[in-house]
């Protein structure tokens, strides 16, 4: 007997759709101005921080796709959707967080060598509104961002520039009352840094759901033991758990009980989803309850490439 259940709520598309849509126009507006006034003030740091608005406009372009791809409804080739297309544009993302970083460290090191003059002034009066909007942008994502990768890789793309504009800001002031022109690949360094962190977080993240590792709440040892103490449960084996996305976990075990009726198997089914649900966030679950013991009794199963049906009967 196998039952499985499902209660995923993905968020829906038009209210983020509709938030990454105005932040990208935003951010475009943004982009056009730090540009010309980091050509025009001869500031690495400003030019720095235009680089990481462009990649914020790939981004939330890319967050926007992500999200309107996993509403998609599932199909008889993607029977889970489309809800990994937004963890594959968070690695996207998070790579492209790494290339500028890259560019910003290698430009620094040769402004260390010969720190050129910077027009602080003119640096100040760019990176002031670019503040204000991506920090705003990031405000405006807070909230979603806590629940979808995806988002969340766009949410840091916007605050990593909020911050760079705070820096971008202090060392324009720097510069303004003291002629200290070092500062400029200073703050530059300390900016590549701040946002390759946060690219190595969603880098880990998306990989992990891409490589179908347990979440990382989810202590394996303890679910079982839990399982276990449900009344009439004798033994949980096979167990797989994964995620679809960062916020869709899947589960799915043998469950060994005694030969009872489909109701009496019905209530211990229950029983175990809700233990899933309450202690593990684990919403969708697919148990296969047995009255008959497996001859391997691990808790995990070893898949074997080439495996006949015969060797698969031989272990029941």
């Amino acid at each position: 007997m196998t039952e499985h259940t499902h209660h995923a709520q993905p968020i829906g598309a038009q209210p983020i759709g509709n938030k990454l849509k105005f932040s990208i126009i935003l951010t475009g507006f943004i982009l056009v101005a730090e540009v010309a006034g980091g050509l025009i003030s001869n500031s690495l740091a400003l030019l720095s921080d235009a680089g990481h608005v462009f990649a914020d406009i790939v981004a939330l372009s890319l967050s926007w796709y992500g999200v309107r791809q996993a509403e998609r409804p599932p199909s008889t080739r993607m029977t889970f959707g489309y809800h990994r297309v937004g963890v594959i544009v968070a690695i996207v993302n998070a790579v492209s967080i790494f290339a500028i970083a890259a560019i910003i460290l290698y430009e620094a090191y040769h402004r260390f060598q010969q720190p050129p003059e910077v027009n602080s002034l003119l640096m100040l009066l760019v990176a002031t509104p670019g503040l204000a909007v991506n920090a705003f942008v990031a405000f405006w994502l807070r909230r979603e961002q806590q629940s979808n990768l995806n988002v969340r890789s766009a949410f840091w793309h916007a605050l990593g520039d909020a911050l760079a504009s705070i820096g971008v800001i202090i060392g324009g002031v720097i510069m303004l009352l003291t002629g200290w022109f070092l500062v400029d690949p200073i703050i530059s360094v300390l900016i590549g840094f701040v946002i390759i962190l946060a690219a190595w977080r969603i880098l880990r993240e998306g990989l992990r759901v891409l490589l179908e590792a347990a979440p990382g709440h989810v202590d394996i040892t303890e679910m079982v033991n839990a399982l276990n103490q449900v009344p009439e449960v004798k033994d949980i084996h096979d167990v797989h758990v994964w995620s679809v996305s960062p916020e869709l976990h899947v589960m799915s075990c043998h469950v060994f009980i005694d030969d009872l009726s489909t109701t009496q198997a019905a209530s211990i089914r229950q029983k175990i989803e809700d233990v899933l649900r309450e202690r593990f966030q684990i919403k969708h679950t697919t148990l296969q309850m047995e009255c008959q013991q497996c001859n391997s009794n691990d808790i995990f199963c070893t898949l074997t490439y080439g495996q006949s049906d015969e060797v698969d009967k031989g272990r029941k």
